[in-house]
Order: structure tokens, then C-alpha cells, then sequence
């Protein structure tokens, strides 16, 4: 049998070593290939879905400012009788809308009116006109009779939208629908129909409407809403400068969106009738590969009672890096050649991504500890204040009581025994009566100022109650101040003792900057409770408050009193006066929550 060389052998044996070699560095380039590309698909999905959700909360947070924008009007009418079209003027003027809300085009307020009203509606709006308040002539609008309306009556700026003035918005019916809904309900509503723009297509706006009420007006039922019922404020908004804004805030130049207004909430889905669009937008605007090739998601918000579908899209290749295009490609040609060296990098890099992530969760779970600890601190130093202030008030009570009880007593056997002694030597002894005579005085001073010293410690007309004690701190502040004190106390306001001593020392402080730096002439106490909250004022006219004064180093007066309330579980707020002059200490103690709020300090303070 004729031998087979060896070289043969050899060159066979390479050559299956190649193919072999071949066929694993194929194997192993394709898995890289599709591990890699998949990492990337997924990454590049991951940062589409938070860019996503981000322009998702931008939206959701404007929409929350125009309803804080709402509200605040709201208040301004119900906290105002009479709103006129000057005030509104400048109440409207006080937002700053072109730099805080640039995408608000208006703010209105529109009156409800039966039809037996009206004539004497227009009247008086008529009436209250002036030629200088830049708004057209009032007419309802559309005409003709209708059961009620809600007529606009104050706009701004008027002087692009008063021709909205004296229109009826109730006269759509869905917008009918949408108002009766926010006075029945007291919340934000908007009827979802685009409010088209002459001359400016594209540009459509809508509006979100909240119901006002009047001044103190139960409104606890539907009925009392409804009867308490005076109209709604509004405002008008491009949902199209509204959407960019948010996109423009995150930079979502990449994210297509289309927006629908898919219905109020409480209607049953599916529907059958489409849903409107209220944004797209522009085609070209991202850039990448074709349309069908895109990362898609449906996120939604909330507005005005009403559900916003926003769809979004973005090409895959806009959220892919040129190095994310090629490093698939890289991977297949280089993992027959290196597969050890390549499975060695992305080892590594895996190895230091996880410990990477690792070092940030465990640097975040030490930050959140110390947070947790810090916190605790925070409420131990809090509980420790109290006690302190506790064991002080009770120290001073002590003191006050043994002070009375022992020295007060001696003092007023000595007068007396001085008193006999006195006059069993006025006819006698006219010296030694004299003597007599000048300690007696001498003790009566004593005794007085030894009165002065147990009120300073803690007045004993704080036993009779907070109303009291604080008539008695005003009395004293009058006949010593030389300063006119104006006192208005409502009915007898029962607290325990600890809350009349921390408001007692409150009013005290209060009054005590008031002659030492407010160069003050008079002062105004004012003590109210209602609806288990206790609020006391104190305002005076002088040179008030200047911001720095509350940070100065050494100065704790202030601080005593934003601490001593905040045991409390309430909150002190000092600002400038009526008017903008003087300063004015407002604090509020909500009187049934205090047990609570001691309560979860201490479950705080357990965990």
C-alpha cells in the first residue's frame, strides 16, 4: 500500500484547522454581531422611552402651572368683592405672563347669568365702564335668549382680545357641558375643542376654565356649589407653543410627537368617534432613516378633567452614535481574528459597568442613610428643643411659684410686722417711727419688684387662659411701650398650656422687636380660631424688615420664633405689612393636627 507523505498529512490537518477556525471565528463574529447589535437596540430603546417620558412630565408640569395660574386667580376673586377691570388689570400684570407663562395668550373671568338678570347685568357692567381701561363697548354675544349665560366680562391683555369681551362661551354646548362639570365638581376643565385663530392655521389654542365660588361659601354637595356658584375664571393657550416648550425644554429635537384629545375621563372607551389631534409635529423633524424603522410609544396626560394621548416617535438611527453603526460591523470582522482579545474587552467592560452601577447604588444607599440619619438628627434636635423649652417654662414656673410662695410670703409677714411696728411708734418713738416708715416703703418696693420678676418668669394670668394672658401682655406693652396697641380677640380660645405659653412668648418676642426696631407708632394684635386653626397676627406700621436682617449672625429672635411654632406642627411667616410698609408675624397652629404630627415625629424618630 503506497504511504501518504507527511507534508499531505500536514497541509490536510491545517486545512481543517482553518476551516474549523473559519467557521468559529464566523459563529463567533455573527453572536457578537447580534449580542452587540441587540445591546445597542436596547440602549438606544432605553433612552428613547426616559426622553419620552420626559417630555411627558414637562407637558404634565405645565399644565399643572396653568392650573396653579387658575387657582391663584380664582382666590384673587373670592378673596376680593368687586373685582374691577383696574385691579384685574394689574393682578393680570403682576404674573408677568410673557416671562413666566409664555405660552398663556389670556386670562378672563366670564360671570354666570340667569336670563332674568341680564338686563340688569349689562347695566351695571355699562356703568362701571371707563374710557381709559382700553375695552370695547359691551354686548352679549352671540345674540338672542337663552336660559343662562357665561359672559366674559374681564380680559387681558385686553388689548388683543377684547373683542372676546361680552361673549357668551356657554352658548357652545359642549363648552356648556365642560363649565356645568367644573362648577359641580369645583376642579379645572377644559371641553377639548381647539379654539382656531383667524389668519393663523396651525395655531389653534384651547382653553382651561376653574369655577369660582362666593366668599365663604359651603361647598360641600353639588347643590351648595351650584348655588354658591358666580362664574369661572380662564385661560386661553396654544397647544402648539405649549408642546414645543416642553420638547424644547428636554431638547427632544429628535422625538416626533401627535397629540389627541381622547375624551373626558369619565366617558366609557372604546369610543367610536376619533380622537382629535391637537399637535403634530413638522415631518422632517428628526432626523435618521425611514419612518417605518422607529422607536414608537403611547404616553398620556392629564388635563382639565380631560385624557391627552401623545404618541411619539423617533427613527431607531437618531438615537444611534456613529460609533453604535459600526460597532456591530467591527465585531464580526475582528471576532474570528481576536475573539479571546474581544471576549476579554466586553468582559471588561461588562465587569466595569456593573461595578460602576454597583459603586452608584451603594453610593446611593449611603447617601440615603445618611439622609435618614440626618433626619433623624434633625427631629431628635427638634424633640430635644422642646424638651428644653419645656423643662425652661416649667423651671420658670417653679421658680415663679417658689418666689411667691416663700419670698412673697416672708416678705408680706415682714411688711406687716414693719406696718405694726410703724404704728405702735408713730406717737412715741417719732424717729424710730420714721425708720419704720422707710422700710416699709423699702419692702414695698421689694415686693413689687419682686411681682415684676415673677411675671417676667411666667405671668400668673396665664393660668386663666390665652385670651387673657395675652389682654394682660397687651395692657402691659401700652402702659410701658408708650405705643398705641390695637387688640382683637375673638371668643375664648381653649388650648392646653403648653401651646398658650409658646404663642404668650411668641407675642412677647413679637412685641419686643416691634419697640426695639420697627420705630413703630402703632400696633395691631389680632387672635383667631376657627376650623380648629389657631392664627395670630401681629402687624405694626413701621420701617419693616429688611431680607438680611433674618440671616444676621447673633440674631435669634426670629428663629426662636419659627422654631417654637414648628413644635407646634404650624408655620410662622414675617413679611412686609399692608401697603408694603411695616411688618407683619402671622402664625397658624392647626390645633386638632398637633397630637398627629407629635405622633409621626416619633415613628420618624423610631425608624
Amino acid at each position: 500500500m503506497p504511504t501518504i507523505p507527511a507534508y499531505k498529512n500536514w497541509l490536510s490537518h491545517a486545512a481543517s484547522v482553518w476551516w474549523t477556525g473559519a467557521l468559529l471565528s464566523l459563529g463567533v463574529g455573527l453572536a457578537l454581531y447580534v449580542v452587540t447589535a441587540l445591546s445597542i437596540e436596547h440602549d438606544a430603546h432605553l433612552r428613547f422611552q426616559n426622553q419620552t417620558r420626559n417630555a411627558q412630565y414637562a407637558i404634565a408640569a405645565r399644565v399643572r402651572a396653568y392650573t396653579d395660574v387658575l387657582r391663584g386667580a380664582a382666590s384673587f376673586f373670592q378673596a376680593t368683592d368687586g373685582v374691577d377691570r383696574a385691579s384685574f388689570h394689574r393682578y393680570v400684570n403682576g404674573l408677568n405672563l410673557p416671562q413666566e407663562f409664555a405660552t398663556i395668550d389670556n386670562i378672563n373671568f366670564a360671570r354666570y347669568v340667569g336670563d332674568g338678570q341680564r338686563a340688569r347685568f349689562e347695566r351695571a357692567v355699562r356703568a362701571s365702564a371707563s374710557a381709559h381701561d382700553g375695552y370695547p363697548a359691551f354686548a352679549v354675544e352671540p345674540p338672542g335668549r337663552r336660559p343662562d349665560y357665561t359672559i366674559i366680562t374681564l380680559i387681558e391683555p385686553v388689548e388683543q382680545y377684547g373683542d372676546k369681551l361680552g361673549l357668551d362661551i356657554a352658548a357652545r354646548p359642549a363648552v356648556a357641558a365642560t363649565l356645568a362639570l367644573a362648577r359641580d365638581t369645583g376642579a379645572p376643565a377644559t371641553s377639548g375643542q381647539l379654539i382656531t385663530v383667524p389668519g393663523q392655521p396651525g395655531h389653534a389654542k384651547l382653553a382651561l376654565r376653574l369655577p369660582v365660588y362666593r366668599q365663604d361659601a359651603v361647598l360641600d354637595s353639588v347643590s351648595q356649589r351650584r348655588a354658591a356658584y358666580l362664574g369661572s375664571v380662564g385661560i386661553g393657550f396654544s397647544v402648539r407653543r405649549l408642546v414645543q416648550a416642553a420638547l424644547d425644554e428636554i431638547g427632544g429635537h429628535d422625538l416626533r410627537l401627535a397629540l389627541y384629545d381622547d375624551g373626558a375621563l369619565y366617558e366609557p372607551r372604546p369610543r367610536t368617534a376619533p380622537d382629535q389631534l391637537l399637535f403634530s409635529s413638522p415631518a422632517g423633524g428628526a432626523r435618521g432613516g425611514p419612518a417605518g424603522d422607529a422607536f414608537t410609544t403611547t404616553l398620556t396626560v392629564e388635563c382639565g378633567g380631560r385624557l391627552w394621548q401623545a404618541q411619539f416617535s423617533a427613527p431607531k438611527a437618531a438615537w444611534h452614535s456613529r460609533v453604535d453603526r459600526y460597532l456591530p460591523w467591527l465585531a464580526l470582522g475582528m471576532g474570528g481574528l481576536v475573539t479571546l482579545l474581544l471576549y476579554l474587552l466586553f468582559h471588561t467592560l461588562a465587569t466595569s459597568r456593573r461595578q460602576a452601577v454597583r459603586m452608584a447604588k451603594g453610593m446611593t444607599r449611603e447617601l440615603r442613610d445618611s439622609q435618614a440619619s440626618l433626619q433623624r438628627s434633625h427631629y431628635q434636635l427638634r424633640r430635644l428643643v422642646a424638651h428644653a423649652d419645656r423643662i425652661k417654662e416649667q423651671e420658670r414656673k417653679r421658680i415663679a411659684r417658689e418666689i411667691h410662695d416663700d419670698l412673697g410670703q416672708n416678705l408680706l409677714v415682714l411688711r406687716i410686722e414693719a406696718d405694726l411696728l410703724a404704728a405702735r411708734t408713730r406717737q412715741r418713738h417719732p424717729r424710730l417711727h420714721a425708720r419704720a416708715r422707710t422700710t416699709l416703703g423699702q419692702i414695698d418696693r421689694t415686693i413689687r419688684s419682686v411681682r415684676h420678676i415673677i411675671n417676667d418668669l411666667r405671668p400668673a394670668v396665664l393660668d386663666l387662659g390665652l385670651n387673657a394672658a395675652v389682654e394682660w401682655q397687651i395692657a402691659q406693652f401700652r402702659r410701658h411701650g408708650g405705643l398705641a396697641c390695637e387688640l382683637d380677640v375673638g371668643d375664648e380660645i381653649a388650648v392646653d398650656d403648653l401651646c398658650a405659653t409658646a404663642l404668650f412668648r411668641v407675642l412677647q418676642e413679637s412685641l419686643s422687636n416691634v419697640l426695639q426696631h420697627a420705630r413703630a407708632s402703632a400696633v395691631r394684635v389680632a387672635l383667631r380660631q376657627r376650623d380648629g386653626v389657631l392664627t395670630m397676627t401681629v402687624s405694626d406700621n413701621g420701617v419693616g424688615i429688611a431680607p438680611t436682617v433674618r440671616n444676621k449672625p447673633g440674631s435669634f429672635g426670629l428663629v426662636g420664633i419659627e422654631e417654637r411654632i414648628g413644635l407646634l406642627g404650624g408655620h410662622c411667616t414675617i413679611g412686609a405689612g399692608e401697603h408694603g410698609t411695616g411688618t407683619t408675624v402671622t402664625v397658624v397652629v392647626p390645633l386638632g393636627e398637633r397630637a398627629d404630627t407629635q405622633a409621626q415625629d416619633g415613628r420618624v424618630l423610631a425608624a
